[in-house]
């Protein structure tokens, strides 16, 4: 292994070219585009979210300075980035942005990917009870009602503070109740999985594509073993093929990814139950939203953070009409 085994590409849009809807909208379609590529994890620079950001508690933001751009980055490994890859990268950037962009290279140690990131993963308390706490301090609940998230994310997954999480974590706090079942549809790292455990659900059955995903999640769990009994983590293409009941589905998913869960989720809810939906962009919310209803689903609760949207829905009986 050499010591530079590691390529970072770069896609830098100006902020200018974009507007306030289309801003985080465009950062995903290209994090999507990196990582059906097989990048090993990518990350979003917009120094945007500092503005007039106040931190919760504990929380530590570094020194940033503001720039008229935004940079997504992805981390490959070296003998991946060829002169093809590169291109074929640029052409499907292309072809699915509807603006300029610059691509950069950079190779780097392992070494520094893993761990430079470190210094700014700070214990964080996310809610009224639940604090996210890197696996690598030694941080102590300041009073009896704070839970901790144990979370080692590693070098694929964020660190579960990005306003979709924070919202689905929320969300999860309004809901249970205890005794519960709940599926998470998309777990990545495990956290809302370890923070409904933390909660009182009962079982929680996560699932997620992505094999990566599956093996980081179980490891995350085994971080917190008051939870380890509760959570079951399988493979799964969204809710294909599942047929355990639950009072509780959360999925911290893309837009477009939700919209193809929602008859399977409702086929699943039991009776009065919940979906709790994360990772909306503003454009695509109303669109969601007449789909869950259209599916059965009654809107209880609608939380935004920025741009980004969590709806709260309840499973309703589908009416039936006699003529």
């Amino acid at each position: 292994m050499t010591d530079n085994n590691w390529t970072k590409v770069t896609i830098k849009v100006s902020r200018e070219t974009q507007t306030p809807l289309s801003d985080a909208w465009n950062q995903d379609k290209i994090s999507n585009i990196l990582i059906a590529a097989g990048a090993n994890g990518v990350e979003i620079g917009d120094t945007q979210v500092y503005l007039d950001y106040e931190p919760t508690l504990s929380e530590v933001l570094p020194e940033i300075e503001q720039s008229d751009n935004v940079e997504v980055s992805a981390y490959y490994p070296d003998e991946q980035v060829s002169p093809e890859f590169l291109s074929s990268l640029s052409s499907s950037l292309r072809e699915n942005l509807e603006i300029d962009f610059e691509l950069s290279t950079d190779s780097l140690a392992e070494e520094d990917w893993a761990n430079a990131w470190k210094q700014y993963f700070q214990p964080t308390r996310i809610s009224r009870d639940l604090t996210i706490v890197p696996s690598w301090t030694d941080y102590q609940p300041s009073d009896s009602t704070e839970k901790l998230i144990k979370l080692d994310p590693g070098m694929a997954f964020g660190t579960g503070t990005h306003p979709t999480t924070k919202l689905s974590l929320y969300a999860l706090e309004q809901v249970l109740r205890g005794g519960e079942t709940v599926l998470d549809v998309g777990t990545g790292s495990g956290v809302l999985s370890i923070a409904a455990s933390l909660l009182g659900a009962l079982d929680i059955y996560a699932y997620d594509l992505d094999d990566v995903a599956v093996r980081v999640a179980r490891e995350n769990i085994e971080l917190n073993p008051e939870t380890a009994q509760k959570i079951h983590v399988a493979a799964g293409d969204l809710l294909n093929g599942v047929t355990q009941e639950a009072d509780v589905i959360v999925a911290n998913i893309l837009a477009d990814i939700l919209l193809q869960m929602l008859d399977d989720a409702y086929r699943l809810v039991k009776a009065e139950g919940t979906l709790i939906l994360s990772g909306i962009i503003s454009g695509k919310c109303q669109q969601v939203l007449d789909k869950a209803e259209a599916a059965g689903f009654q809107l209880e609760t609608q939380m935004q953070q920025g741009e980004w949207h969590c709806l709260v829905l309840k499973k309703s009986e589908k009416e039936l009409f006699f003529g």
